[in-house]
């Protein structure tokens, strides 16, 4: 069986896409289809914008859904999932990929997803830290006795788990885990706590746009991020769509349950190739492949 996964923030790269603009007139119908819908040449950024740029919240979310939609598209006939998940922001080009949701469609909520998530980042100062060594229950446990906020927000895989929250508290999180035997706890460099309680001015507001947006039965399971469980019912789609903003990606417990329901090949779609390697340190039988 072959599952299909598609990439969140942090893939893009300067140039990203421009191959397949130039190589494929059907992709580069797509290609300016989307400039058109977001009112601005979202692919002048992608092809020769500089790291800066790519790093907009409001560029590299679109950036990353328009090259791994594009990407399953052009695959054609051949693009034949058995099941698909996306990471964070993956889970919408996974979801449009799958046909539950039109491209258009896909691409306006993506777009509104990335301005609520600036607008939340500028309401408090706040950050994210990845936490390497250490077990999962053991990061929950210490967020659990820092003060303010600061929970787990991405699980990457087995030893790396990102937490998000203020940045005294993921500062003073940061040295707890040091102390408690972790081998890294490296602060990052991004917008604000994405999947964590400060994301809930853009929950609430992407949750109507939502909650509008027509969702239809997708053409094979979406294993979705705050459960980790297959979906294929539109009502339960749409309610765990608007709940991810603030919950953690659960991506560990994804990939060991499309390993567990038989997946033995992973086909990773969009810029980048860090799910393929999160996927190998979880099993090293799985063949993993870029789409």
């Amino acid at each position: 069986m072959t599952a299909y996964v598609f990439p969140g923030q942090g893939s893009q790269f300067t140039g990203m896409g421009k191959d397949l603009y130039d190589a494929d007139n059907n992709a580069r119908i797509w290609f300016e289809h989307a400039n058109d819908i977001l009112g601005f040449n979202l692919t002048d950024v992608m092809f020769h914008g500089s790291e800066e740029d790519l790093k907009q919240t409001k560029v590299t979310q679109p950036a990353i859904f328009l090259h791994s939609v594009v990407k399953a598209k052009v695959l054609g006939d051949a693009f034949r999932p058995s099941m698909v998940a996306g990471h964070s922001l993956g889970e919408f080009s996974a979801l449009v990929a799958a046909g539950a949701m039109e491209f258009s469609d896909g691409l306006k909520l993506v777009a509104a997803r990335a301005n609520a998530m600036q607008k939340a980042c500028e309401l408090q100062p706040s950050t994210m830290a990845a936490i390497l060594g250490l077990e999962d229950a053991k990061v929950e446990e210490v967020c659990k006795t820092i003060e303010g906020v600061v929970v787990p927000a991405n699980y990457n895989c087995p030893g790396q788990l990102v937490i998000s929250g203020s940045v005294e508290s993921v500062n003073a999180a940061c040295e707890a885990l040091k102390a408690a035997g972790a081998k890294r706890a490296l602060v990052l460099q991004v917008g604000g706590a994405f999947h964590s309680p400060l994301m809930e001015p853009a929950r609430a507001e992407l949750a109507t746009a939502i909650a509008y947006t027509p969702i239809v039965d997708p053409r094979c399971p979406v294993y979705q991020n705050v459960d980790a469980r297959p979906h294929t019912d539109p009502a339960r789609i749409k309610a765990n769509l608007i709940a991810q903003l603030t919950a953690p990606v659960r991506w560990t417990q994804t990939m060991q349950h499309m390993l567990a329901d038989g997946a033995t090949r992973v086909v990773e779609v969009g810029p980048g190739n860090v799910l393929q390697g999160l996927f190998k340190k979880v099993s090293k039988e799985v063949e993993t492949m870029a789409g």
